[in-house]
């Protein structure tokens, strides 16, 4: 489970240090995409596999259906952390996401974002706890 946010930099390599709580998590194949809200969403093997078993349910012979498939594949990466606990992330996905020297890792349960510095803190001055407290309300009562 990934949670927590840490404060890193990437390099002009496009690495950045994935912090080391996260990294038992994230052996083998590692899948990097981009995410709906300008930021990456990086999954361990087994939240892919889990996330692809639902994706394949998706209609293909419905448009809407092939259109998901077509934006969840196209915009995702397969990648490893080096031996320094780097992950190297595809040049188009840091432009995607907008990052530059500062980023921040999110934890978020199953998976982990990579956001840049600014538009994380643009996220974390939007939190309103009222909100967020009545929309887990309507989205299943979760407390």
């Amino acid at each position: 489970m990934f949670i927590g946010e840490y404060y890193h930099t990437i390099d002009a390599k496009g690495r950045v240090i994935i912090p080391s709580k996260y990294r038992n998590e994230l052996q083998g194949n590692i899948v990097v995409q981009k995410g709906v809200d300008g930021n990456l969403v990086v999954y361990s093997e087994t939240a892919w596999s889990d996330y692809e078993l639902k994706v394949k349910q998706l209609p293909s012979m419905k448009q809407n259906g092939r259109a998901i498939k077509r934006f969840l594949y196209s915009q995702a990466e397969q990648c490893e952390l080096d031996k320094q606990g780097r992950l190297n992330i595809p040049a188009r996905l840091i432009e995607a996401a907008a990052l530059e020297k500062d980023v921040v890792i999110v934890g978020s349960g199953e998976t982990m974002e990579i956001w840049s510095r600014e538009r994380w803190e643009d996220v974390l001055a939007s939190f309103d706890p009222e909100k967020i407290s009545q929309d887990m309300e309507e989205l299943g009562g979760l407390f």
